[in-house]
């Protein structure tokens, strides 16, 4: 069942069930996955409704942050609380094991092409990275792509 779908229904749970926080938060994906179609002039597919959620918890995140930073820890537990129910609906992000190993994978393939990789290859790594996540099918942050990448390219 794709996304949009399964919103659809858990907003109409919702609202049987009375739950208002649940319902506004739904219907704001609902909204913005709406948005995103008419821009579009098509219907959404799996990964580009999958691409709006990421970009809704990415903006969760920095808003969390900011009212942590801003003394309004309430308003940073909301903004929490509807990070939380917008990963029910996003795929498992792999775990940091399975993004190391991924990383090691590409850099042992990088060395074998020419030189041993190094910080100022970062770059042309990240590339490879990317290529053999989206290869795999895997769902990640890319923060901690980026982190694990480096790490293992200072290891040297």
């Amino acid at each position: 069942m794709a996304i949009g779908e399964k919103i659809g229904k858990d907003i109409i749970e919702a609202m049987k069930a009375r739950d208002s926080f649940r319902t506004e938060t739904l219907r704001m994906v609902k909204s913005a996955l709406k948005s995103k179609e008419i821009d579009k002039r098509s219907a959404l597919t799996e990964s580009e409704e999958l691409g709006v959620l990421q970009t809704m918890v990415k903006q969760r995140k920095d808003a969390a942050e900011q009212f942590a930073k801003g003394n309004r820890p309430e308003l940073a537990q909301k903004e929490q609380d509807e990070i939380k129910m917008l990963e029910a609906y996003m795929p498992q992000t792999a775990s940091e094991e399975e993004i190391r190993a991924v990383v090691q994978g590409a850099l042992h393939t990088m060395a074998n092409d020419g030189a041993k990789p190094g910080p100022k290859d970062m770059g042309p790594a990240m590339r490879v990275v990317q290529q053999r996540i989206m290869a795999d099918g895997l769902h990640v942050d890319n923060k901690l792509v980026s982190s694990i990448v480096k790490e293992e390219l200072t290891k040297g």
